[in-house]
């Protein structure tokens, strides 16, 4: 009704799984990676959970079109069946046939270890995939449990992945389940979005619905709309579809705050229109849990000398279950003291005013940081020459809190304005910020969500070996002495990184190799953190 109004061609904000629509935040990305990490685990269980409508059917979707040629897939949405039930639905989809008179749970497990057996002699691997998991009783799961059972001396031959909402949790932490609780070799609880991360949704569903002109939704809007659906893709379709259609029925071409909240009431019908609303729920999301560096880009010197992390995990990678750390050889550098008083707090738009318009001065100021001068000409490709390397990526605040690192943060403002700022420091509530200009300033991170799209730099000292032309013997000598345990480097860093909730992808790229080099104290100025 209201498309054509607003300049689009169809309607963005269907609840109907449209894949022209598809949305990956990073937290959904690293949750399909622990998905397709569970692959290589050698049987059983992957679990995924996440609120109502936080996305789990679209990690799901993406996860079943990835999975390996080799991996024969049987995929149940409809878990409320007894063990028996469960057990005819799985061997349906394995498309394994029963005799109808010997319909028993023994003739069932029979078929499906049969199929398993000749499956694992083809060097094909099985996969049960249970969608709403959270509704299986308890001895359903207990039946799921002993399905593990079949395996050779190898290898077990069944892989089980569980998709359901918290409480699904919350059953496997029950005592009688403790065996299966215990079989599970990988977990992912999929966060709402981030105040950023709705912002850039919303903003994808529109481009997807053929946007030709200035975005609806305001930079207020966007952060009534985090507020009032706390990050929930499904609650965020719901009311923008009601805001664009209270918007059209007032002849408004722009929708604000306002607008939003009616439609809220509307929709929701216990959020009531509120003229100051609290900052606190945005700032809680903003520092929830943010994607992991997944398709993270390096600088190389000049843009260039740092390749690229990739961003396809790597499912072959042979699993490692232990938790893993790097043992420390250098002092470990002093942590910095709490984030130094501040004269001023901006709003957004002074804040944009004063970021520098050139992300070269921003890298200098960083630099300044290093105790490092790029002197002349473009600061990345200087900066080589003492050691240090430029690397980027979009990320929350929550994985720049746990790296710990200053950096450079490049905002967007709603006029097509952009600048970068130097982050510093992080509370609860408020970031410290640099200036090339010089000064610093405090910002609310709900302030800071509406002009952040997650987009953060940073320098980091390579080891030895990294990408340098035949350094790649140099860099896993490196990595073979600070990385637990013997053998190939590909399961050990996978280890590393399932330890330390990086992508598992078993390869060492600049995320990687920043955590292993932390411990080793880095001397990296620290970002002032306080809670």
């Amino acid at each position: 009704m209201y498309a054509s109004f607003y300049g689009l061609q169809r309607e963005p904000f269907s609840i109907a799984p449209d894949p022209r629509f598809l949305y990956m935040s990073e937290a959904h990305r690293e949750a399909l990676a622990h998905l397709l990490y569970g692959l290589s685990g050698g049987g059983g269980f992957v679990l995924l959970t996440g609120e109502i409508g936080a996305g789990k059917t679209t990690v799901c979707r993406c996860f079943l079109e990835q999975v390996p040629a080799h991996c024969d897939v049987a995929y149940v949405f409809n878990p409320k069946l007894d063990a028996l039930e469960l057990l005819q639905t799985v061997c349906d989809e394995f498309r394994l046939e029963v005799p109808a008179g010997a319909a028993t749970v023994k003739a069932y497990v029979d078929a499906l270890n049969r199929f398993l057996l000749a499956a694992h002699a083809a060097g094909r691997h099985a996969v049960l995939v249970i969608d709403e998991a959270q509704a299986l009783a308890p001895e359903v799961l207990e039946q799921l449990r002993l399905l593990t059972n079949l395996e050779t001396d190898e290898r077990k031959l069944l892989q089980i992945v569980l998709i359901g909402q918290p409480e699904l949790r919350t059953m496997l932490a029950r005592p009688d389940l403790e065996q299966l609780a215990q079989r599970v070799i990988a977990r992912y609880h999929l966060p709402a979005l981030d105040a950023a991360e709705t912002a850039a949704y919303v903003r994808h569903r529109l481009a997807v619905a053929g946007l030709s002109g200035e975005p609806p939704f305001d930079d207020e809007a966007l952060a009534a709309l985090h507020r009032l659906c706390g990050g929930v893709p499904r609650r965020i379709n719901l009311l923008a579809d009601r805001a664009l259609l209270g918007g059209y029925a007032q002849g408004q071409r722009r929708v604000g705050r306002a607008v939003v909240e009616r439609a809220a009431h509307e929709v929701f019908g216990t959020v009531p229109p509120s003229p100051t609303p609290s900052r606190a729920p945005a700032v809680a999301a903003v520092l929830g849990f943010a994607a992991l560096a997944v398709g993270a880009l390096a600088w190389q010197a000049g843009r260039g000398g740092v390749a690229a992390a990739p961003v396809a995990p790597a499912v072959h990678a042979a699993p490692a279950p232990a938790a893993a750390s790097a043992n420390a050889s250098v002092p470990v550098a002093a942590a910095s003291a709490a984030p130094a008083p501040v004269a001023d707090e901006l709003d957004a738009e002074a804040l944009l005013a004063r970021a520098a318009a050139r992300e070269a001065d921003g890298v200098r100021s960083l630099a300044k940081r290093w105790k490092a001068e790029p002197g002349a000409g473009e600061p990345c490709s200087a900066l080589a020459a003492s050691g240090l390397a430029c690397w980027r990526t979009k990320t929350g605040l929550a994985q720049v809190r746990d790296l710990g690192r200053p950096g450079l943060l490049t905002l967007h403002g709603s006029d097509g304005r952009s600048g970068v700022v130097l982050l510093t420091g992080l509370s609860a509530e408020h970031a410290t910020l640099a200036f090339a200009e010089g000064g610093e300033a405090s910002v609310e991170l709900a302030t800071l969500a509406t002009l952040w799209r997650g987009e953060f730099a940073t320098l980091w000292r390579p080891p030895p070996g990294w990408g340098a032309p035949g350094g790649a013997a140099t860099l896993a000598a490196w990595l073979d002495e600070r990385l637990p345990g013997r053998g190939a480097l590909a399961p050990r860093i996978v280890a590393f990184q399932v330890a330390h909730g990086l992508q598992p992808d078993g390869r060492a790229g600049p995320l990687t190799l920043m955590q292993i080099l932390r411990p080793d104290g880095d001397t990296a100025p620290r970002l002032a953190l306080t809670r």
